[in-house]
């Protein structure tokens, strides 16, 4: 890529005039429109579901029950039509939500895989079969004399999303495997919690449809035949594992939520309510009594900061499984403590020991040791998914970073608790018992730090009731998972590519035998790191950003190589957590990354002159002939040289030109392909400038070398700058010049660097896809900003031939987050003020210069 002004002197920057109506207006209804083309029946399905809240009332607290699915009405009264009424209503507005935004989302990419007509079909059939088999099942388990029957046959449902999860799960089985994969794991993992932890007949019906769905979904793609695709194994395991870890932590969450006390899994935060009373009678003062433990209990556990406390297990969870997804041995280590904790502390509470013992293993009815089975051994699932795929997750914190974070964690424990201690000796009144002795404060030193669910009834050694003592004990666990959490993030984050000499000494090294292309050089600069590959005889540059490793132009390697290398590349990535993201790659690699299945993309058109047998003659060549004469009329003269060849006065203004330039600039200036001074000073860098009759620089160009067998045959133009007041055509005097004498040089190849967001002349394609429709977008967006059109017009002077750069990646979920990696890689230092600034000269309302 060429770091040069926005837009070169001979093709000026023009502005629009501002549109009074928003030009945008009609572009967004015509999206709405194509949306509701492309997907007729989810929209539809979402007015209905508003249309029906509104009309009947439930979003303001009315449930119709003549027309909701249950037990009663389907099966006692046999209202025939509630299965399918119940599935075009719902029973409030924050369901009402939930569900259009399912139906437009998740449903409508079903709708499309399917057809609107199968879409609208299944529906309906595992919507209302699911309902069926539901009260058959509810009305077979009353008969049997279960608990959870007994209340779950009162519920009426309203829900719309049992045939959209029917539809969903059937859409899966034409999806990409990528996508059918996390579909179904994760989409199941979060039914089966939603029926264990609520356990009400909506979640139960939903779990019913979803396996209708699948089992329709198996009926209608036989045949089919799925584009390939390439996955690694490293990250989809880790994804599903991750979706997993998270999806089981919610279940607390979900027992809060539906406030359900009949569901198999529900007793495992039944502790977490607290009792409504507030205050202890003072007749325990004199009399400690069971009833007053309890009531103390009420008020430890009341309030914010016990809530807060209660969701640790959530929050761990959720921080664990973005670890996880990292690839992070700590989030792994984080997760294996947390599930077994839960499960130690969930059994301790629900007594597990109990199904050991036959006197009381004979009390306990047959769903009340299944829920204790199963409360017990779904955290231990866990801890047994996370062993056996414990080798996916090898991503270590420097030790430096671990111990910073074993440091910071004992550390705030250790004054947390001491101030705990110390607070509690000081305000002994405010204690239910009198004055805390050091040992009753110590002995129940982690009861503030652990949810009340996990713990066993208070004691009357320590009990604050009021206070500044009642208020510290209902505090310090927040604060101390407060710093816990964001000292995990701070883990995660801590690693990075170290800049290693003797790593980049070798890849020069291979530079210069040839391979990494005419845009091989960037990677020798600075930000880079080096993955060689066993052998050493092949190289990838590239550059991790957000968990992103960004390569950089082709893969030095030789002929023949090349995949071998390209694959050694992403296993590396893999291992490490990492999602290999093939920047600005030529279009030989192309085969490869296609037969992989990755997704690729053009992002942009590199410029390229064969040097043999070039002349600038012709009417072709007249923009460029024409000022190339005109400076050596004026006496513009060039030299050829390096940074630490040239004379100070020139390297002197060298840097002035450009930190005027710079400074100039409300934008931020842009780096990863786009080399500035600092690029200048490498030795192997060639400077061309044109120097008019006063000893003036009027143009700066730099030269990235290119090498085969050692000799150098091509050269790539990166740095371009020119004096305030330079001859007008200076960029096509200094750039034909420079052509004439790597030709004399005995150079094959002169490489005008990549234009981004550029297409070849005559090659818009005549069906863009939604990708390349961004792409343009985003190029006339930026072209006030970086002129980025301009300047590829300005190449296309030189006569090139053009050969399109790439870029490819196998997660095509993971495009938001690439797309960021590479915007911090362009503008890594770049101010919230210089953003500003670009964003008001994209719009142009700035004045940017």
């Amino acid at each position: 890529m060429t770091s040069t002004d926005p837009v070169p002197d001979s093709a000026p920057a023009q502005h629009a005039p501002a549109d009074p109506a928003p030009p945008s207006m009609p572009r967004r209804l015509r999206a709405v429109a194509a949306y509701a083309r492309a997907n007729p029946f989810s929209v539809a399905l979402a007015l209905i579901t508003l249309a029906g809240g509104l009309v009947f009332g439930t979003f303001w607290g009315r449930f119709p029950q003549e027309l909701a699915a249950g037990l009663v009405t389907t099966g006692r009264l046999a209202y025939g039509w509630t299965p399918v009424t119940a599935l075009l209503l719902v029973d409030s507005l924050i369901s009402g939500i939930l569900v259009i935004l399912l139906t437009l989302t998740v449903g409508a990419y079903a709708e499309r895989r399917l057809g609107t007509v199968r879409a609208i079909v299944l529906f309906l059939v595992t919507g209302i079969v699911a309902i069926l088999l539901g009260v058959g099942l509810q009305a077979l388990l009353v008969a049997w004399g279960s608990d959870w029957a007994d209340l779950a046959s009162l519920d009426l449902v309203l829900d719309p999303s049992l045939g959209v999860v029917g539809m969903i799960m059937a859409a899966s089985a034409l999806a990409p495997t990528l996508w059918q994969r996390r579909i179904r794991v994760i989409g199941f993992t979060l039914l089966l919690m939603f029926a264990l932890y609520a356990g009400d007949s909506d979640s139960v019906f939903r779990l019913i449809s979803g396996v209708l769905g699948l089992l329709a979904g198996a009926a209608i793609s036989r045949g089919a035949v799925l584009a390939a695709w390439h996955r690694s194994s490293f990250r989809e395991v880790r994804t599903i594992v991750a979706a997993i870890v998270a999806a089981t932590g919610l279940g607390p969450i979900i027992v809060l939520i539906s406030g359900s006390v009949a569901a198999p899994l529900s007793a495992v935060v039944a502790g977490f309510a607290p009792i409504t009373e507030t205050e202890v009678p003072k007749s325990c003062n004199d009399d400690f009594t069971a009833e007053c433990l309890k009531q103390a209990d009420a008020i430890l556990t009341a309030g914010p900061g016990p809530f807060l406390v209660s969701l640790v297990p959530l929050l761990l969870a959720l921080l664990a499984a973005w670890g996880l997804r990292r690839g992070r041995r700590a989030a792994w280590i984080l997760a294996i403590v947390v599930n077994a904790a839960i499960a130690v502390l969930t059994g301790g509470v629900l007594g597990v020991t109990e199904l050991l013992q036959a006197k009381t293993r004979d009390l306990l009815r047959f769903e009340e040791a299944v829920a204790i089975v199963l409360a017990t051994l779904v955290p231990l699932l866990v801890v047994m998914l996370l062993l056996l795929t414990r080798h996916r997750f090898r991503v270590r914190a420097p030790r430096g970073a671990a111990l910073q974070f074993l440091v910071t964690i004992a550390g705030a424990w250790i004054v947390l608790a001491a101030a705990y201690v110390t607070i509690g000796l000081m305000d002994g009144e405010n204690y239910m018992d009198g004055r805390p002795t050091i040992g009753g404060l110590v002995g129940d030193i982690l009861r503030p730090f652990v949810p009340a669910g996990f713990l066993p009834p208070v004691t009357e050694e320590a009990i604050p009731v009021d206070g500044v003592a009642l208020v510290v004990y209902q505090w310090v666990g927040v604060l101390f998972w407060a710093v816990f959490i964001l000292a995990t993030v701070r883990l995660y984050r801590a690693t990075g590519v170290e800049r290693d000499a003797d790593a980049e000494t070798r890849f020069r090294a291979l530079l210069t035998t040839g391979g990494g292309g005419t845009l091989g050089f960037m990677g020798t600069w600075p930000g880079n790191g080096y993955w060689f590959t066993p052998d050493g005889e092949g190289a990838v540059a590239y550059r991790v950003i957000n968990g992103i490793a960004l390569t950089m132009s082709d893969p030095v390697c030789a002929a023949g190589a090349e995949r071998e290398t390209i694959e050694g590349f992403v296993h590396h990535c893999e291992s490490q957590g990492w999602s290999a993201c093939f920047y600005s790659f030529h279009e030989r690699y192309l085969p490869i990354f296609q037969s992989f299945g990755w997704q690729y993309m053009s992002v942009g058109e590199e410029t390229v002159l064969d040097l043999p047998g070039l002349e600038l003659t012709g009417k072709a060549w007249q923009k460029v002939r024409q000022p190339l004469n005109r400076g050596q009329r004026e006496g513009i003269t060039t030299l050829w040289s390096t940074w630490h060849d040239l004379p100070p006065k020139y390297t002197a203004q060298i840097v002035a030109v450009s930190e005027e330039w710079v400074a100039n600039k409300k934008l931020p200036e842009m780096g990863f392909t786009l080399g500035g001074t600092e690029e200048l000073k490498d030795p192997d860098v060639g400077i061309f400038l044109a120097i008019n009759q006063e000893g003036t620089i009027e143009a700066t160009t730099s030269w990235l070398p290119s090498w085969t067998d050692g000799r150098i045959t091509g050269w790539t133009i990166d740095f371009m700058r020119r004096g305030d007041g330079s001859m007008p055509g200076i960029m096509e005097f200094v750039i034909a010049s420079a052509a004439l004498h790597m030709k004399e040089q005995g150079a094959e190849v002169l490489s005008l660097s990549g234009a981004p967001l550029a297409t070849k002349p005559g090659e818009r394609p005549a069906d863009p896809t939604v990708m390349d429709r961004l792409l343009s977008w985003l190029g006339e967006m930026l072209e006030p900003a970086y002129g980025f059109t301009s300047l590829f017009r300005f190449k296309s002077k030189f006569n090139p031939r053009y050969e399109t750069i790439y870029m490819a990646y196998a997660d095509p979920a993971q495009l938001g987050t690439i797309g960021m990696a590479i915007g911090n890689a362009y503008l890594p230092q770049a101010t919230p003020k210089e953003y500003l600034a670009l964003v008001q000269t994209i719009t142009n309302r700035g004045d940017a210069r």
